[in-house]
């Protein structure tokens, strides 16, 4: 986004009020599916010779999936972005990319943007969700469940009876001792 800065004087503001579109070379590398209604309102000042300060906010709709069902999903955002535009790029480790009439500001907000997006987004009308089909169902964290695999038990069994000895404590405790080499156990 670039903003024009040739009317800018020290000490001086220019208002920003814009629609934000961003191309889809950006989103390839984020969960971001799409972003909707991205608007830029703020201002930049000019505060010094070179220096800028920029006092934004960044409201829009980002459409990402839903961490249940993978649907679309939207969630709106809001961001405020407030310092000056020289260490902003510098947090990001952008060069900045002024000339004498201009300044992009895009690196800023896309920055801020990645970061406003949430860990897990869930549709509010989850509700009607499958949580179990044929044989399998979500666990949730408070149950308490431990199974084990009957095929596992039956080959525990089996290796009970052939040595005499729980096999996987004898493992366990030989490889805590670091006693056992591998080629002791193959040829076991």
């Amino acid at each position: 986004m670039l903003i024009e800065t040739s009317s800018l004087k020290v000490n001086s503001k220019l208002e920003i009020d814009e629609s934000l579109i961003v191309e889809g070379q950006y989103l390839e590398k984020t969960e971001i599916i799409e972003l909707k209604n991205v608007k830029v309102l703020g201002e930049i000042e000019k505060a010094e010779m070179d220096n800028y300060y920029l006092n934004i906010v960044v409201k829009g709709i980002m459409v990402l999936p839903d961490s249940l069902t993978l649907e679309p999903t939207e969630n709106e955002f809001e961001i405020e972005i407030d310092g000056n535009i020289d260490e902003l790029l510098e947090e990001i480790e952008e060069k900045s990319k002024k000339t004498q009439f201009s300044i992009d500001i895009f690196p800023i907000i896309w920055e801020n943007i990645l970061m406003e997006i949430p860990i897990r987004v869930v549709k509010k009308d989850a509700s009607n969700i499958k949580l179990e089909g044929n044989g399998w169902r979500v666990i949730k964290e408070n149950d308490n469940v431990i199974s084990s695999n009957p095929e596992l038990e039956k080959l525990k069994d089996l290796l009970n009876e052939k040595w005499g000895v729980n096999i996987w404590q004898y493992l366990l405790e030989k490889f805590q001792k670091q006693e056992v080499e591998w080629e002791e156990l193959i040829t076991k």
